[in-house]
């Protein structure tokens, strides 16, 4: 059982299809963790009472009252309105205009922090990840999307409107494919996991051979096929990564220009499977750039973290919120 001294926190990750939560010490090591599956095309209603039940699964597994948690960060995959604490809109979710943060601090008495789920996650790296010993760091995740965030002097920057670094909307070809989001080229259009699966399917459709399909057409061509058929040398696989990859180093050229972060860290469950694969690509393009700075440029570098750099960011995150910020501890690795 932990001691009543340990000051403790829960970092909770509410994702499209699942809801991880985890118990952690102010060093960031993890007691304890649950995850459910996030409930289904559920109303804003029936996802807030599964984050209840995630963290109420939480201190029951790890046998914790309540009051020994000094504060809750939580992670959502939208815009968070950080100043009224509530979710403006979370497209995946139906968490639309949801006072989240408030809603949590009144039923279950913790003090509550919130934000965009990447922003959470470059914070994660910033704190125990690839970026601890930078001064700024940019952060780009490429999954079902792309996301991104932005950590300067230990403090996220978000912008005026709490919508800054939506990377994934980056145009990034004119009169490109159709994004998500409306518009055409976007950077997620062009290199997100449904991106190379929408690219693999057409050159399949097309009548080129792929080892991807040969048991028949998966439902969702998952980040660990893209390795293995990588890994096997399959042509189709090869040539659409090989573009989302050049793609996602134009990306961080662009960025250099933008922000000349200390660090850039990529990461999402396509760089985790195919890192070794994209990073050779992405480093080239960014070293070939010929706009010269008065530093050496630094390469991009993968995540550290994995799953953990989001619910890890939510522990920053709430730690920041009562005025005990992380960054002021020795590096500690959990």
């Amino acid at each position: 059982m932990t001691q009543p001294n340990d000051p403790l926190y829960i970092g909770v990750d509410v994702g499209a299809t699942k809801i991880l939560a985890v118990l952690a010490q102010e060093s960031g090591a993890i007691l304890a963790s649950v995850k459910n599956p996030t409930p289904h095309k559920a109303d804003g209603e029936t996802v807030y009472q599964a984050i209840v039940q995630v963290i109420g699964k939480l201190l029951k597994k790890q046998d914790v009252q309540p009051q020994l948690v000094a504060a809750v960060g939580l992670a959502i995959p939208g815009v968070v309105d950080v100043e009224r604490g509530r979710i403006t809109i979370a497209p995946n979710l139906d968490l639309h205009d949801f006072a989240m943060a408030d809603r949590l601090a009144g039923d279950l008495g913790f003090t509550v922090a919130m934000g965009n789920d990447c922003n959470v996650g470059i914070l994660g790296e910033r704190w125990l990840g690839a970026a601890r010993d930078a001064d700024s760091a940019v952060g780009i995740f490429i999954g079902t999307g792309i996301g991104g965030g932005f950590v300067q002097k230990d403090h996220l920057w978000t912008g005026r409107r709490d919508a800054a670094l939506e990377i994934g909307h980056m145009v990034m070809q004119l009169d490109g494919p159709i994004c998500g989001c409306g518009n055409r080229g976007c950077f997620e259009a062009l290199a997100s996991r449904t991106a190379i699966e929408r690219d693999i399917r057409a050159a399949h459709k097309s009548g080129r051979s792929c080892m991807i399909f040969e048991d028949g057409a998966p439902k969702r061509i998952k980040s660990g096929k893209l390795a293995k058929a990588l890994k096997a040398g399959d042509e189709v696989v090869t040539e659409v990564i090989t573009r989302a990859a050049e793609v996602i180093g134009w990306a961080c050229q662009n960025i250099n220009h933008l922000y000349d972060p200390h660090r850039i860290v990529i990461g999402g469950g396509v760089m985790e499977a195919c890192g070794d694969y994209f990073m050779p690509i992405i480093d080239q393009i960014v070293k070939a750039d010929p706009l010269p700075g008065s530093k050496k440029i630094k390469s991009p570098v993968l995540a550290e973290l994995g799953d953990d750099a989001v619910v890890l960011g939510a522990v920053a995150l709430a730690r920041m919120k009562i005025d005990r910020s992380p960054f002021a501890d020795p590096i500690v690795t959990p």
